[in-house]
C-alpha cells in the first residue's frame, strides 16, 4: 500500500471539547464497518481489543479498523475529550492512460494505539477537519477529504519522527537530495553508502522500506518526472532528453520511461505537445 494512491471518503466527523455534553454511554462496545481515527485531547479511560487493554489519555491516537471488535470504558468524572473522523478509502492508480481503482480492503499501516509526543500540527488539522464538516459550507466534502489526507500524512510524519530509526530516515532523504542534484549522472551504490555511512545492503533495505522503491527504481522515477517536464515545457526531442538525463542509449531510456509511465516518451510527446 502506498499513501499516494489512496482516495478518501469521509462518512462523518465529530468532537467533544472539555466541559461539553457527553452523548455516549460510559461503556461502548462496537465493531465498525469502516475506518475510524480518534484523537484524545483530554479525559481518561481504557480501550479493550481482543486480548489487549490500553490506557487512553491526552495525546493518544486510536486507529479503529473495520470488522474488529473493541470496547471502551470512559472515566465517569473525567470523560474523554476527542476528535473523531470516520472514513473509507480506495486505491487509485494511473497507468497507460487508464485509471485503476481497487477497494481499500487492507488496513492502513498504523498502530491501533499510538502515543504522540508532539501533536500540535495534528490537533490543528483535526480542528479544521471537524470545523469544515460541521459548518457544511459549499465544497465542504472536498475540503474534508483534503484535510483527512493531510491528517494521515501528518500521522505518518509523527510516527517517523518518534521512530528510533528516524536518523536512518534522514539518511534516506539525504540520498534523495543527492539524486536530485545528480540527475544527469550514474548512481554508484558504493558512493551512496559512503555518503550516509551505511553498508550497501542495509541502505538498499531501508531505502526500499522507506520509499517503496529500490534505489535505482526511485532514481529512474525522478529522471522520468524530469523527462516529462523537459518534453512538455521545453519541447525537447526524446534523444535530447535522454542525453540531458545521462542516458547514453535512447532506446534504454524509452524502455525505462514506458515501464514507469505505461506509454513511450514518443507517445507522451505526441499527446502532450501536439495534442493528438
Amino acid at each position: 500500500m502506498n499513501i499516494k494512491d489512496l482516495f478518501f471518503h469521509v462518512h462523518y466527523c465529530n468532537t467533544r471539547l472539555s466541559g461539553g455534553v457527553l452523548n455516549y454511554s460510559k461503556k461502548i462496545n462496537k465493531t465498525l464497518k469502516y475506518h475510524e481515527l480518534v484523537f484524545i485531547t483530554g479525559g481518561k479511560g481504557h480501550i479493550i481489543f481482543p486480548h489487549k487493554r490500553y490506557e487512553v489519555k491526552d495525546g493518544v491516537l486510536l486507529y479503529l479498523r473495520p470488522n474488529v471488535q473493541y470496547s471502551v470504558n470512559i472515566h465517569v468524572e473525567d470523560p474523554f475529550c476527542f476528535f473523531v473522523v470516520h472514513f473509507s478509502y480506495v486505491n487509485v492508480g494511473f497507468n497507460s492512460d487508464k485509471w485503476i481503482i481497487t477497494e481499500g480492503t487492507n488496513t492502513l499501516p498504523l498502530d491501533s494505539v499510538q502515543v504522540l509526543k508532539d501533536y500540535y500540527q495534528l490537533n490543528n488539522i483535526f480542528e479544521k477537519l471537524v470545523e469544515n464538516w460541521t459548518l457544511k459550507l459549499p465544497g465542504y466534502e472536498f475540503f474534508t477529504k483534503t484535510l483527512l489526507q493531510q491528517l494521515i500524512i501528518e500521522i505518518y510524519k509523527s510516527k517517523k519522527r518518534d521512530s528510533p530509526n528516524y536518523s536512518t530516515s534522514l539518511k534516506v532523504e539525504k540520498i534523495i537530495e543527492y539524486m536530485r542534484s545528480n540527475i544527469n549522472n550514474k548512481l554508484i551504490l558504493k558512493d551512496l553508502s559512503e555518503l550516509v555511512h551505511l553498508s550497501s545492503s542495509y541502505l538498499s533495505r531501508v531505502f526500499k522500506s522507506t520509499t517503496g522503491y529500490s534505489i535505482i527504481g526511485f532514481f529512474n522515477k525522478i529522471k522520468v518526472d524530469k523527462a516529462k517536464e523537459l518534453i512538455i515545457e521545453d519541447d525537447k526531442k526524446i534523444k535530447e532528453v535522454a542525453q540531458i538525463l545521462g542516458f547514453t542509449d535512447e532506446f534504454y531510456f524509452s524502455r525505462i520511461f514506458k515501464k514507469i509511465e505505461g506509454i513511450s516518451p514518443t507517445e507522451f510527446y505526441r499527446r502532450n505537445v501536439h495534442g493528438y
